[in-house]
């Protein structure tokens, strides 16, 4: 249920924060927090991270709904035995669900953060936590065989 709490809350940030620049601010406005470094910056995108694939949104509607149906029933299987993957998944799941609403809303998600002094594609939250919950995924499954391989030498046998 923790898990499935941590997705609503992103969801629920993503979709504030979204609002707020919707409602707030005209389209390509932006407001410096930091001068030439980070702007939120009223963006929309019809495409994939990095606006690729632009124009594409009903792939992206089939996509995303496959990939929240997996999370869920995974995350269901999963439980708290893999609670770092656990709350990855719940990561990727509210962000996915967040963008997916901009995407059955307004054919396009909407973006924000403007990091300009690395040159960054404009962002939000939802694409935050899809970022992080993926980089955790990789993070536990690439500790796994290491995991598995210190198992067999400290026991002699392969468990």
């Amino acid at each position: 249920m923790k898990y499935y709490m941590t997705a609503a809350a992103v969801l629920l940030l993503d979709q504030v924060t979204k609002w707020l620049v919707l409602t707030k601010m005209d389209l390509y406005e932006t407001i410096a927090v930091w001068k030439d470094v980070f702007h939120i910056t009223s963006h929309r995108n019809r495409g994939a991270a990095f606006g690729i694939l632009q124009d594409q949104r009903w792939l992206f509607i089939v996509v995303t709904i496959a990939v929240v149906t997996a999370i869920v029933v995974y995350l269901a299987r999963l439980g708290n035995s893999q609670p770092i993957m656990s709350w990855s998944l719940a990561l990727v799941l509210g962000g996915a669900v967040g963008n997916l609403i901009d995407r059955l809303r307004f054919a396009e998600v909407v973006d924000f953060f403007d990091f300009r002094w690395i040159n960054y594609p404009i962002f939000n939250i939802a694409d935050s936590a899809i970022v992080i919950g993926v980089g955790l995924m990789m993070w536990v499954t690439l500790r796994q065989p290491a995991d598995a391989d210190r198992v067999v030498n400290e026991t002699g046998d392969s468990r």
